[in-house]
C-alpha cells in the first residue's frame, strides 16, 4: 500500500521500518530536515519536509493516491487536523495518535465526526498493559484475543518448578487446569514447541490459558504468586494519570512520586483517591521513607530509560515486589534482559503493534481470513495473531492434522461461537470461528499464510 506518516519521531521511525519491511511504500511529512534525513539513512522511505496540516505539502507528498495516512506529530491538534485534511483530500484512510487525557473521554466521538479509520492513545494503551500485569502479579506479560475471552501469559519457569525437565506433551495431563504452552524462549532462542521439546528452568513460555485458572496453576506448578494491594510509581505524567485511575477503580492503594510541584497539585484534584509525593524518586532516602520495602508493586514511569532501569533494579534489592519498568529505546530493551529488571513495556512498540493490526486488516479487507489481533512478543520475533475464518477450500473443514503447515508456527486456541477450544490433530477450522496462531513467520496477512 502507498501509506503516508506524518512525524518521525520514535514512534512514526518504528513503524516505517516494520511497513517498509512488509513492503509497503511509504512517505515521511516532517519540518524538521534532520529528522527527514535521519529516517532516510535508515530506511528506504520518500522524504518531504513541510507542515503536514498544509494541503499543498500532503499533496507533494501524493495524498491523492495514498491509501493511508498515519499522523504522530508531537501534536495531537496537528495530528487530527492533518487527518480530516488528508480525509478530504483523497478520501484514504487514516490513523491519528492522541494523547491529551481531556479528549479521551470524548475520543469516540472525534472519532466518528472527522471520519477517522483509527485513534491511539500511547499512554492509555500503556497503561491498560500495565494495570494487566499488576493483576498477574506472577505474569512478565498479559496479551488478550476473543475479546479478552482468551488470553496469552508469559511465565518464568523457577528453580525447583516441576515443570523444569517436563516435556511439553506431558504438561497437559500433569494438571488439572486448561493451558497450552505456544513459545519458549531459552538463551535468546525461541521454539515454538512440539511435544517433545523439554521445559528448563529459566525459559519463558508464552502459555494461553483461562485468567481465572491463573493462580491455581502458578501455585501447581511452583511459580511464586501474590495478591498486589499496594503500588508506587515513579513519575506523575500522563501515563502514570491514568494507571492510577485504574488501579484506583480495582481498588488498589496507589502512590505516585513527582519532582514537579505543579503537576503534584494538579495530579492532587484529579485523582483524591491517590497519595501524591512531591520528591525525587531516585532519592533513596525518600524511597525509604515511603516505605518501598512493603509496596507489591513498582512501576518505573519517569522520562527516562536509563532512571527507570536504575530505580527498578533498586526495587528489586529492597522490595519483593512486582517490578515493571517503561522504555521507549530498543537499546536500553536489550540491555534490559541482561538486567533482569521484571516486565518492560514501551507504548512505541504497543501503538506500532496497534496499527500494525490496522494495516494488515485493510490489506485484505477485500478478501476472507482477517487479522482481528496482532501481538509482537518476544523483542518482536515471534507474531501472536487472532483471524477470522471464512469459508476456504483446503483449509476449512480439514483436521488440523492434514494441514500441511509452515514450520515454527502453532495454532494455539479456537473460539467457536464463545466456546474456546484448544485444538487437537483432529478438529477443524469452521466460518465463523476465529483461530490464534502463533510464529515466527513475522508478516503473516491472511489465514492462509499458515499453508506451507
Amino acid at each position: 500500500m502507498n501509506i503516508i506518516i506524518a512525524g518521525c519521531g520514535k514512534v512514526g521511525t518504528t513503524l516505517g521500518e516494520q511497513l517498509v519491511r512488509e513492503r509497503h511504500e511509504v512517505t515521511f511529512i516532517d519540518t524538521a530536515p534532520e529528522l527527514l534525513k535521519k529516517v532516510m539513512g535508515m530506511i528506504d522511505v520518500q522524504i518531504i519536509e513541510g507542515n503536514c496540516t498544509v494541503y499543498s505539502t500532503l499533496k507533494e507528498a501524493g495524498i491523492e493516491h495514498a491509501d493511508l495516512f498515519i499522523a504522530v506529530t508531537d501534536s495531537d491538534e496537528i495530528n487530527l487536523l492533518s487527518c480530516l485534511i488528508a480525509k478530504k483530500a483523497s478520501n484514504c484512510h487514516t490513523v491519528a495518535r492522541v494523547r491529551n487525557p481531556e479528549y479521551n473521554e470524548d475520543i469516540q466521538f472525534i472519532k466518528q465526526e472527522m471520519g477517522l479509520s483509527l485513534t491511539i492513545n500511547p499512554e492509555w494503551a500503556t497503561a491498560v498493559e500495565i494495570a494487566r500485569l499488576i493483576q498477574i502479579p506472577s505474569a512478565m506479560e498479559v496479551d488478550s484475543f476473543a475479546n479478552n475471552r482468551v488470553n496469552m501469559i508469559r511465565f518464568l519457569i523457577p528453580e525447583g518448578s516441576v515443570l523444569a525437565d517436563m516435556k511439553v506433551a506431558d504438561v497437559g495431563g500433569a494438571f488439572k487446569g486448561s493451558f497450552l504452552i505456544c513459545v519458549i524462549e531459552r538463551n535468546h532462542e525461541i521454539i515454538i514447541p512440539s511435544g517433545d521439546v523439554v521445559l528448563k528452568k529459566g525459559d519463558n513460555i508464552s502459555v494461553i490459558m483461562p485468567l481465572a485458572e491463573v493462580d491455581k496453576m502458578c501455585k501447581e506448578v511452583g511459580i511464586h504468586t501474590r495478591n498486589i494491594k499496594n503500588v508506587m510509581i515513579a513519575g506523575g505524567g500522563t501515563m502514570s494519570y491514568y494507571l492510577a485511575k485504574i488501579l484506583n477503580k480495582a481498588n488498589k492503594r496507589v502512590k505516585i512520586i513527582e519532582m514537579n510541584r505543579k503537576r503534584c497539585e494538579l495530579l492532587s484534584g484529579l485523582l483524591p483517591k491517590t497519595m501524591i509525593i512531591h520528591g525525587d524518586a531516585t532519592d533513596n532516602k525518600l524511597l525509604e521513607e515511603e516505605d518501598l520495602a512493603a509496596t507489591d508493586a513498582f512501576v518505573a514511569l519517569t522520562g527516562f530509560d536509563e532512571e527507570n532501569l536504575f530505580l527498578s533494579l533498586h526495587a528489586k534489592k529492597v522490595a519483593n515486589a512486582k517490578n515493571i519498568v517503561k522504555i521507549n529505546r530498543i537499546r536500553v530493551e536489550e540491555v534490559s534482559e541482561e538486567l533482569n529488571v521484571g516486565s518492560v513495556v514501551s507504548p512505541k512498540f504497543i501503538t506500532t503493534e496497534f496499527i500494525l493490526q490496522y494495516v494488515r486488516a485493510m490489506e485484505n479487507s477485500k478478501s476472507n481470513n482477517s487479522i482481528e489481533t496482532l501481538y509482537r512478543l518476544m523483542d518482536n520475533r515471534v507474531e501472536a495473531l487472532e483471524f477470522v475464518v471464512c469459508d476456504t477450500p483446503g483449509l476449512t473443514g480439514v483436521q488440523l492434522q492434514d494441514l500441511k503447515l509452515k514450520k515454527n508456527l502453532l495454532l494455539c486456541c479456537i473460539n467457536r461461537g464463545g466456546n474456546i477450544i484448544t485444538p487437537s490433530g483432529q478438529d477443524c477450522l469452521l466460518e465463523g470461528d476465529s483461530v490464534i496462531v502463533v510464529t515466527t513467520h513475522l508478516g503473516l496477512k491472511r489465514l492462509s499464510d499458515i499453508l506451507k
